[in-house]
């Protein structure tokens, strides 16, 4: 047998031809007939065939015909005489082009072949199908034969009863032939019905379905294989060698399917990616665009109620309306990151979302719907506490007007009475010292009428609603107060002209008009206070009232004192009427007060104290209980928010930190990320909290720094970096295992990233990004050429030209810049497969090859683009990748 050595030449080996030139006669037949069908397995593809090998390669036309179709090379011009020289001489040229081929050929000559020299014309076949059909067939470095061998025993090796150990006899029973087909195309062969002991069936079946299904000439019959103790060994190569290339280009044509199939896959999920984007992102910004203008209504309510449920309907929307929408946000920013790194592993633009739809603007969009919730919540608090302070006020200005307008009433026609006219002396006496009381009660009264107009001006400076009936009021009340001061003066003026004509005064009733009246005006004084009503919003203030009250009630003792000593003068003037007979009509002349009104006045004050102790009391447990709430919140607001501190450092430590694979840190943050939203009932508790604490009207809290709002923003940024940061991890995952980036390269970036992340914010600046990539090798000058470079880099890393670098664009910059597989050659070379001869692809072959949902996908892509030489639905290479990845690289 000839075998190929390192120098490209083939040697004569004598165990394969005799020296009387001679072949084995079975083994001479099954070469002829094995060697014909070979050369006609090429030459049809020509339109001719060969009958006899020897006899029909003599004038060496069809030799050199051969040699063309399986090279796919043009031979020099062959000889069209029919003369021996002619016949020679095309011979000659075949077997020049042979030896051209490396090809050293032994005691093979033009004469032989031309005189149709069959041992010298096998010889001849065998070196064409050893050079050109054998000699490419490499397992693991072998030399032909034996990287055939080993092809053959791997592919057999799975299977019973067949141990391929050579080219003769291993091949007798025919297994061999049968596991090569089922191992590659198991439908056409039933394999576990097949025995050892019945080769001819075994050898028919597979020499019958690989002429059928396989477009493998019948090369052998089963006669000439089980009727020889040892089978040609150069036929068996030949046949076999057969089934390696057609199953070899069968690989082929599906490595590129599956690559085809594999870029068409990623662009539907691209694409899908980038409509699911498009629809949460116009959804998010129009339920933003729907909720700004309500939280901006500042339209206040004339009534507590109304406010009230305002602040509840704010509620509902807190707690109901926005976390879900929160969540969306995060997911569309988790969507977006991913998109982008799929897209720059397929070497794909960087999507652009459209207009008004980028991240930075639901951001942008959220800050204002934040301002404008902030905003709305102030305006709520405060405007409930205003409609407090109305309400308050408002009762206080009808009490104090109800007492003024109770104590005015009748007080116009007293002083314009003309009694004094026909009075006596002590009449007039008593007149003057009447008014002069009446007086220093009018006195008394004007802090009062001050009290009510200022209430009122305050009452107008908070826009009450129904300020017009208490101007009105208030109005009514001021001109009576002036009316009677003018009368009063009026009337003081003629008693004091009558005065000089009467002298006579009773000294009693002048003392009792003294005393009573003062102590009259400070019992209505008492009920006055021990009637008012009250606000507090803390335990000071409520004890502070109580100290007062406590202080006023030590105060009546002495005020009994006075009461009797008051009661004592009447008494005695009594006595003294009695006694000397006094004709006084039984009224003291100098006042309007009597003993009946002040012990009725003063059993009012005692009635009031307890009613007061009572609310007092009352108003001490409602704030010992608001104190209660606060302290509740404050209990769990000081453990809440530093924990939500804590863990946000935390998070950032995790994620400069390289310890582990990606996939431990990855699976480290998702149990990190469980049991945070295991805190979540805590969050939830001080949600109950904070609303109790509003319903009560409880505005401030001295027992903590936290708000709820405070709480919120934090709890929904841990929420949202957990999430980010563990998107990143699996974005890189995604690059590292699209660009087959180590573990230990992951590493020694990240070591260089966080070395130049000073601040520790998850990002660079341009000039940190600078100085990390000199510290890898890149060669970044100061002079034009770096500066353009480094410019093209940032491009890369930072499209959207926010002056930062992430570490997700830093791992993809570094991983395209490291990776050694390129799609671009990978796409070509299935594109070649696919198209064949020619350099085009076709609809139909695209329906043919490839699945059929994924082939009217990239049909439909291809519409756009006209095919080549006037081809309709043609695509050639750049309109097919223009077709798959845009404009691209490719």
């Amino acid at each position: 047998m000839d075998s190929y050595d390192g120098d490209g030449n083939y040697m004569h080996q004598e165990d394969d031809w005799d020296r009387d030139m001679l072949l084995d006669p079975a083994w001479e037949k099954q070469q002829r007939k094995t060697f014909t069908a070979w050369c006609n397995s090429h030459l049809r593809k020509a339109g001719t065939q060969i009958e006899n090998i020897e006899e029909d390669f003599r004038d060496g036309l069809k030799l050199m015909l051969l040699l063309e179709v399986i090279s796919g090379e043009r031979l020099a011009k062959p000889e069209r005489g029919k003369m021996r020289v002619h016949k020679i001489s095309n011979v000659n040229k075949a077997l020049n082009f042979i030896a051209s081929k490396g090809v050293k050929l032994v005691c093979i000559g033009a004469e032989e072949i031309v005189d149709g020299n069959a041992k010298m014309t096998l010889g001849m076949i065998w070196t064409i199908i050893l050079r050109f059909a054998i000699q490419d067939i490499s397992v693991e470095e072998t030399s032909a034969k034996e990287g055939l061998l080993l092809w053959c025993q791997r592919k057999t090796a799975p299977y019973k009863n067949v141990n391929i150990q050579n080219f003769h006899i291993s091949w007798k029973d025919g297994l061999g032939f049968c596991a090569l087909i089922h191992r590659h195309r198991p439908e056409l062969i039933d394999y576990g019905k097949l025995r050892k002991d019945d080769p001819m069936t075994n050898l028919n079946t597979a020499f019958e379905v690989a002429e059928k299904y396989l477009d493998i000439p019948k090369m052998l019959d089963a006669e000439d294989i089980v009727g020889t103790a040892r089978p040609d060994e150069k036929a068996i190569m030949t046949y076999v060698s057969s089934f390696y290339h057609a199953f070899s280009g069968a690989q082929k044509v599906r490595k590129a399917n599956w690559r085809i199939c594999k870029v068409l896959a990623v662009n539907q999920e691209n694409e899908q990616l980038m409509e699911d984007y498009e629809k949460l992102a116009s959804d998010l910004l129009e339920w933003i665009r729907r909720t700004i203008p309500w939280l901006e209504n500042r339209m206040p309510e004339n009534t507590m109620q109304a406010m009230q449920q305002k602040l509840e309907d704010f509620r509902d929307y807190r707690r109901l309306h926005k976390p879900p929408k929160v969540q969306e946000k995060c997911q569309l920013e988790i969507n977006f990151n991913t998109l982008q790194t799929k897209l720059r592993l397929s070497n794909r633009p960087a999507f652009m979302p459209s207009e008004g739809k980028m991240v930075s603007d639901i951001n942008n969009a959220w800050g204002n719907l934040e301002g404008a919730e902030k905003g709305y919540e102030e305006w709520l608090l405060n405007e409930i506490r205003r409609l407090e302070r109305l309400d308050h006020l408002a009762e206080k200005f009808r009490q104090k007007a109800a007492i003024h307008e109770a104590w005015t009433e009748g007080k116009e026609d007293l002083l314009q009475k003309r009694d004094y006219e026909t009075a006596s002396l002590s009449e007039i006496k008593a007149l003057l010292k009447k008014h002069e009381a009446f007086e220093s009660d009018l006195a008394a009264h004007q802090d009062r009428v001050e009290q009510i107009a200022a209430i009122a001006q305050e009452l107008n400076e908070l826009d009450y609603y129904d300020s017009p009936s208490v101007n009105a009021r208030c109005q009514r009340i001021c001109d009576q107060w002036d009316s009677l001061g003018a009368l009063s003066q009026k009337r003081n003026e003629a008693l004091q002209r009558t005065e000089k004509l009467l002298e006579t005064i009773d000294q009693l009733y002048l003392e009792f008009a003294k005393r009573a009246a003062p102590f009259n005006n400070w019992m209505e004084g008492a009920m006055e206070d021990l009637q008012d009503t009250f606000i507090v919003h803390t335990i000071e203030e409520i004890q502070g009232l109580s100290t007062a009250h406590e202080q006023f009630k030590a105060t009546l003792p002495e005020a009994d004192k006075e009461r009797m000593a008051i009661l004592g003068i009447h008494n005695e003037i009594a006595k003294i009427v009695q006694t000397y007979h006094v004709n006084m009509a039984g009224t003291n002349p100098y006042t309007t007060i009597n003993p009946q009104e002040i012990n009725a006045k003063w059993d009012k004050v005692r009635q009031l104290v307890p009613q007061r102790d009572q609310a007092l009391i009352e108003e001490h447990a409602r704030q010992q209980n608001n104190e209660r709430l606060r302290r509740q919140f404050a209990t769990q607001a000081n453990i809440i928010g530093p924990w939500i501190q804590n863990k946000m450092q935390e998070i950032g430590r995790i994620s400069i930190e390289m310890h582990g694979t990606l996939e431990d840190q990855l699976t480290h943050l998702r149990q990190y990320e469980k049991s945070i939203v295991n805190y979540k009932p805590k969050i939830d508790q001080l949600e109950g909290d904070h609303q109790l604490i509003q319903e009560a009207l409880i505005f401030d809290n001295k027992h903590t720094n936290y708000t709820m709002e405070h709480i919120r923003v934090g709890w929904e940024q841990l929420l949202t970096t957990i999430a980010r940061t563990i998107n990143e991890i699996e974005n890189q995952i995604l690059t590292r295992d699209a660009k087959g980036i180590s573990q230990e390269q992951l590493n020694e970036f990240r070591a260089s990233f966080n070395h130049f992340d000073r601040d520790h914010s998850g990002t660079l600046g341009a000039e940190e990004f600078k100085a990390c990539l000199i510290s890898l090798g890149f060669d970044i000058g100061n002079d034009a050429q770096g500066e353009n470079e480094f410019s093209r880099i940032m491009s890369i890393v930072d499209p959207n030209r926010m002056g930062i670098v992430t570490f997700q664009a830093f791992i993809d910059f570094m991983s395209r810049e490291t990776a050694d597989t390129d799609t671009a050659d990978q796409v070509m070379a299935s594109f070649k497969v696919l198209a064949g001869d020619k350099n085009y692809i076709l609809a139909d072959e695209l329906r043919r090859e490839l699945p059929p949902d994924q082939a009217e996908y990239c049909i439909a892509r291809m519409a756009p683009y006209t095919g080549p030489d006037g081809v309709p639905g043609a695509l050639d290479y750049m309109s097919f990748s223009t077709a798959l990845y845009g404009e691209s690289d490719l």
